[in-house]
């Protein structure tokens, strides 16, 4: 049952919330996912009422009971956005509908209810507004949202949950890279598998990145920052890595993609920098990409950079490539050109910097 009326997240101000000198001290190195704002968006659906009982209300825990079905079942979905404050004053967000429409498509995969993406942006604004003076400025810091929804019946037995809650917190960020952009190593496993077809991999769910857990062990234990996994039947094509797309650039002016398969997560970023490839000359492909392809353009000079992309990071270049055969290269190490230029290109646009031409912000104070 869903409800008709739009859901109002009416303010229920926080009677402690953290001193201005507090929150100062914080956004002046807010680090990455470690602080949080003084309030949070909650609303509840049942099966016999739909969504209800919605509202900003203080930042707190919540009372789990221990037979609450997500810590048994992983019923649950999330997303990641960002806030981000302009020269003006002004905040706005960047791309918020495609974060809207894949937590529907993420809650219908996990038999999860829909929140209508007027509702979930409505959420987010009513955040917002609630913690304004937490949207930092300068440099590349935001305020990083995190959306989600849990099952919270208390029951044991498979089947979705009758009762369920959706929440929405705000954290203060930094920039992803504190000592500016550095090139990652990256190890590709071919012993662990992040997702299959028809599993929950184009859903943003924290099974998903319980998954690459190990394998992230996997590529330290190599030397490595990041995991990029292959396909889970042959073991042959590139997906993603554990919380990123990936990108490889090509010497003829190819920007190519693993296309979606139903394993891959349809990020936000990934599809701006499809758009914006045309803008640099760049030709899009999306399709399918072999392990050993890519291994034989790095060594063959043909593949020149190659990059991954995300919310938290934006872009992330790509140092070398590892597996059980050795270490290849991506060309001189070092962030590449167009790498570089596609980064401060969409950066440009989500902090202000450049003209929208896409219509991808969208105001919120």
């Amino acid at each position: 049952m869903q409800n008709a009326l739009a859901l109002e997240f009416e303010q229920r101000r926080n009677p402690h919330p953290l001193s201005p000198s507090e929150r100062a001290a914080i956004l002046d190195d807010p680090g990455f996912g470690t602080n949080f704002t003084d309030h949070m968006a909650v609303a509840t659906w049942t099966q016999a009422d739909g969504w209800h009982d919605s509202a900003v209300v203080p930042y707190g825990p919540f009372a789990i009971d221990p037979a609450t079905a997500v810590l048994h079942y992983a019923q649950e979905v999330f997303e990641g956005l960002k806030a981000y404050r302009h020269p003006d004053g002004s905040v706005w967000l960047f791309r918020a509908d495609r974060n809207a429409d894949r937590f529907a498509r993420s809650a219908a995969r996990l038999a999860l209810p829909v929140l209508a993406p007027a509702d979930f942006l409505g959420s987010i604004e009513g955040l917002v507004a609630a913690d304004l003076d937490w949207v930092p400025s300068g440099g590349e810091k935001s305020l990083y949202l995190r959306p989600f929804m849990f099952a919270s019946e208390a029951f044991l037995g498979v089947r979705a949950a009758h009762r369920v809650t959706y929440c929405c917190i705000a954290s203060p960020a930094g920039s992803y890279f504190a000592s500016g952009v550095k090139p990652v190593k990256i190890w590709i496993s071919t012993t662990y598998t992040r997702a299959a077809s028809g599993g929950t991999g184009a859903a943003k769910c924290g099974g998903n990145y319980a998954a690459s857990l190990i394998a992230q062990q996997e590529a330290a234990e190599h030397g490595c920052d990041q995991v990029m996994f292959a396909d889970a039947a042959e073991h042959t094509w590139l997906e993603e890595l554990g919380g990123m797309n990936v990108y490889l650039i090509t010497t003829d002016g190819e920007l190519i993609t693993p296309e979606l398969t139903g394993s891959i997560l349809e990020g936000v970023t990934r599809d701006s920098i499809l758009t914006l490839a045309s803008e640099w000359g760049l030709n899009p492909v999306e399709r399918r990409i072999s392990v050993a392809e890519t291994l034989d353009g790095l060594r063959s000079g043909r593949i020149s950079e190659v990059f991954a992309c995300g919310t938290a990071a934006v872009i992330t270049p790509i140092a070398s490539l590892h597996n059980d055969e050795g270490d290849v290269v991506v060309g001189s190490g070092e962030a590449g050109e167009v790498t570089s230029a596609l980064r401060t290109a969409l950066m440009d646009i989500q902090y202000g910097r450049a003209e929208d031409r896409h219509n991808w912000l969208r105001q919120i104070a």
